[in-house]
């Protein structure tokens, strides 16, 4: 049995099914008891920010997929350690390899790698790039027009395809061979916005253009909706350069044993939900 934090987000519903596809019993670990799941998947109602919500779902669990930056991560991790639990994948994020901790956005990533180093459990830790499933953030724009307005427009990423998370953390749950490692992972190329929209727009069949926004319109429409830190955490990545996501890995392809999704293979997939 293996509990799946986030089992309905970008990354957690893949694991889901890239763990069902296997075979394997699988506890989805969700807010509500009204959230639709697959078939064949038991519902574990939690938050990882209540550490007492989530102790009863632990019995026979063999292994966990832990995201980061909650509050209740390392009691919960002490908690599975007591119940029996052996293997933990834990979702991280490529800035921290740099080990910057005066980064927001990294220090949360590389505090989460901390707790599952040192929390008893069997451990893997993935780093993906970019989601591909961040498109997803234009939605609103493309139900109004044909024109795509989107920060850091100049920054190139090999944007990785959920459904590939999912199946190097299913691997990394249900193979002892992956203990101790930490993975960086990314999709097939480098993308900038612009030619992410393009596809977009042949999958979708619309004629859509790209308008990449100023630095400073970017940094006040940010600040309006997330804490400074954050803000400040992006600015760094993306306009002072201390991220760089545009490396192709052949990570994916050496776990899984085929090649990782193109932008354009999540697209076709994804397509209805522009709609």
């Amino acid at each position: 049995m293996y509990l799946v934090s986030g089992a309905t987000g970008n990354a957690g519903r893949e694991v889901v099914r890239a763990l069902l596809d296997q075979g394997a019993a699988v506890r989805a670990l969700v807010r509500s008891a009204d959230t639709p799941l697959p078939d064949g998947v038991e519902r574990a109602v939690g938050d990882l920010d209540r550490p007492e919500s989530v102790r009863p779902w632990l019995d026979g669990v063999d292994g966990i997929f832990g995201l980061p930056g909650y509050s209740g991560t390392a009691t919960i991790l002490a908690e599975a350690d007591r119940a029996g639990v052996r293997r933990l994948v834990q979702l991280s994020g490529v800035s921290a390899g740099s080990g910057d901790r005066s980064n927001a956005i990294t220090r949360y990533m590389i505090d989460s790698e901390d707790l599952a180093r040192t929390c008893g459990l069997s451990w893997t830790i993935v780093r993906p790039s970019m989601f591909a499933s961040n498109a997803l953030s234009w939605r609103d724009q493309l139900r109004q027009g044909d024109v795509v307005t989107a920060a850091f427009g100049a920054v190139a990423t090999a944007v990785i395809d959920p459904a590939d998370i999912g199946a190097v953390v299913a691997a990394a749950l249900t193979d002892d061979r992956h203990a101790g490692r930490t993975y960086r992972i990314s999709g097939p190329e480098a993308t900038r916005p612009a030619d992410r929209v393009a596809v977009l727009g042949e999958v979708l069949g619309r004629d859509l253009r790209f308008v990449a926004q100023p630095d400073d319109v970017a940094r006040r429409e940010m600040a309006a909706t997330m804490p400074k830190p954050y803000v400040d955490a992006f600015f760094d990545f993306y306009v002072d350069g201390s991220l760089d996501e545009s490396p192709v890995l052949p990570t994916v392809a050496e776990i899984t044993g085929r090649q990782p999704h193109s932008f354009r293979d999540w697209a076709v997939r994804n397509a209805g939900r522009f709609g």
